[in-house]
């Protein structure tokens, strides 16, 4: 058994979509970011990519690279999925909790849950998404952004 952590953070901008674990949420604002900016999914694709030691996604979807512009997380994820297969990893289970004060999350939860499970092969039964403030305090508090935490196992 190997555990994984994966953290992000992306900042609030106007004029963009907000994506998260693959669902478009109505909110007035979009994250800003090279690829369509899914925190949820990056902290999830850093999780797993740790847990095998095999980088994380800078390494594998630099942001440097064109071909990356305006990425569906989801398609990124799915071939995280690939490489960890490739190397005789299975997962476990992910864990993963969106922090941000606005726009409330509980509605998509479940959407969420299925997109990375679909996305990675697996139950939604081993994909758990909670969504939390913090209380109006630091960044996210704040309404400038939005960050999200993933550990996840996966077994050899």
């Amino acid at each position: 058994m190997r555990i994984g952590h994966g953290y992000d953070v992306h900042k609030f901008a106007e004029n963009r979509k907000l994506i998260l674990g693959g669902t478009e949420i109505p909110y007035e604002f979009g994250l800003l970011g090279h690829s369509d900016a899914d925190v949820l999914v990056h902290a999830v694709m850093d999780s797993l990519l740790g847990a095998a030691a095999l980088g994380d996604i800078g390494k594998h979807f630099p942001d440097t690279d064109e071909r990356y512009k305006g990425a569906d997380s989801i398609a990124l994820l799915k071939e995280v999925c690939r490489i960890l297969d490739e190397n005789g990893y299975k997962i476990g289970n992910i864990d993963s909790t969106v922090i941000a004060q606005k726009p409330k999350l509980k509605d998509y939860i479940y959407a969420m849950r299925e997109n990375i499970a679909n996305a990675c092969g697996i139950d939604i039964s081993q994909v758990s998404v909670k969504a939390t403030t913090e209380e109006k305090l630091g960044f996210t508090g704040r309404l400038e952004g939005i960050s999200a935490h993933a550990v996840c196992i996966i077994e050899e």
